[in-house]
């Protein structure tokens, strides 16, 4: 017969209740251990990165834009007057010399005052004819009275002179010899009378030709400036070039369009010297200086030149650098012409370097995948950069030369620090 022995089952539930503590102790050390294993390594093609060396020795910083052609020489051509487009003899792209008429307007109010300032000045001109003649008509009458005067005069003191010896021999009277003398005084009086009166005769004249010739002056003066508006009309190139537009209010111009006066319709330009308009971003504008060398690439012949001026604007965020070219434009380049260009901003002799990556401020640390060994793993390292160019940036730490680095965009890695190469 059994006996009951309660205190087998309390031992067998202090097993129980230990077993199933040491399971769950287990089961929660395995998790934690679970959770701090590192992912494992990504594979990755090898054939899709961009993979450079470091490397040792001189390194040239850059800065590169993209623009266009524009002319170094330029005018833009307005109406001096209000008119209608009458005519258009000169198409854009067309070669023009400066007194080349492009345009011919209409105006009938600027040609009828034209016509009457013409015709003023003609008027002027014959009044100023007609009195000139009639002032020398009226010196030459005094100028006459005053040769009588003076022929009178003469014969009136020889004849007293005659009456002085006549009266010495007693033939002649005192009282006829005081008639002769005091006529004689009187005619010699009456003489430089009409020689003042013909000295004053002439400065009349000339005083009142003056007048005159002023007058006929201001309408010359007004018939002139008639006779420019007139001519104005007629649109002249101004300078010798190429006809680049030839626009009103941004649209192409039209025959029988009304142009209102200064408005700008056409516009020339030298096609011989162009200068190149790049975009740089406004980061890495710091750096460049005047008279820089650069380098234009205009898709048909790459040429040299200068920076010779910097935008102070910001334009979308970019400022323009104007880059002139040494040696002319190469075959082909027009104005507008899309091109890219790089700038030169320092040579430094000895410096440590690799190809740019595609992310990443220059003076700042990145994170970058280094290969190790065999090449089939990389590893995430710190590296601080230094000055950056176009394809090449300075390395100040974190890689060394000879150093292999993947320089893709390995944003969609960053929660791994190794990856394998296939």
């Amino acid at each position: 017969m059994d006996v009951p022995r309660p205190f087998a089952a309390k031992a067998r539930r202090r097993r129980q209740f230990i077993y199933a503590a040491v399971g769950l102790a287990l089961l929660a050390g395995v998790t934690m251990g679970v959770s701090k294993l590192k992912p494992a390594a990504p594979a990755v093609d090898r054939s899709g990165l961009w993979i450079d060396t470091v490397k040792r020795g001189r390194m040239v910083r850059q800065v590169h834009g993209i623009g266009t052609l524009a002319p170094e020489e330029i005018r833009w051509i307005p109406t001096i007057t209000d008119g209608r487009v009458e005519k258009i003899l000169v198409r854009p792209g067309t070669p023009v010399e400066a007194d080349k008429v492009v345009v011919i307007l209409s105006n009938p109010t600027v040609e009828q005052q034209a016509f009457d300032a013409e015709w003023k000045l003609r008027a002027e001109e014959a009044q100023y004819h007609n009195l000139e003649v009639t002032l020398q008509s009226q010196v030459l009458d005094q100028k006459a009275n005053t040769a009588k005067a003076e022929q009178d005069a003469e014969d009136s003191r020889m004849k007293a002179e005659t009456d002085l010896e006549l009266e010495k021999l007693g033939v002649l009277s005192d009282q006829a010899r005081k008639l002769s003398s005091g006529s004689s005084r009187q005619l010699s009086i009456r003489a430089d009378i009409e020689e003042q009166r013909y000295t004053n005769a002439q400065k009349q004249l000339e005083a009142q030709l003056a007048a005159e010739k002023a007058k006929v002056e201001q309408a010359r003066a007004i018939y002139e400036l008639q006779l420019k508006q007139k001519n104005m009309l007629k649109v002249r190139a101004g300078m010798n070039g190429i006809l680049q537009e030839l626009t009103l209010n941004g649209n192409t111009l039209q025959e029988g369009q009304q142009v209102p006066a200064g408005t700008t319709i056409a516009k020339v330009a030298n096609p011989n010297r162009l200068k190149a308009e790049l975009k740089i971003p406004e980061t890495q504008v710091k750096d460049v200086q005047l008279g820089q060398p650069a380098e234009v690439d205009t898709h048909n012949g790459v040429i040299e030149g200068k920076v010779v001026r910097i935008d102070p604007s910001v334009q979308n965020g970019t400022r323009t650098v104007d880059v002139a070219l040494i040696g002319g434009p190469p075959p082909g380049a027009v104005p507008d012409l899309s091109v890219d260009g790089t700038i030169d901003l320092e040579r430094i002799a000895d410096a440590v370097f690799v190809g740019r990556p595609t992310y990443g401020q220059e003076k700042t640390t990145i994170g970058l995948f280094k290969l190790e060994g065999d090449g089939t793993v990389a590893v995430r390292v710190r590296v601080t950069v230094g000055r950056s160019s176009v394809n090449t940036v300075e390395i100040l730490g974190g890689l060394k030369e000879g150093d292999q680095v993947i320089l893709s965009d390995v944003s969609r890695w960053d929660q791994y620090d190794r990856i394998r190469l296939n």
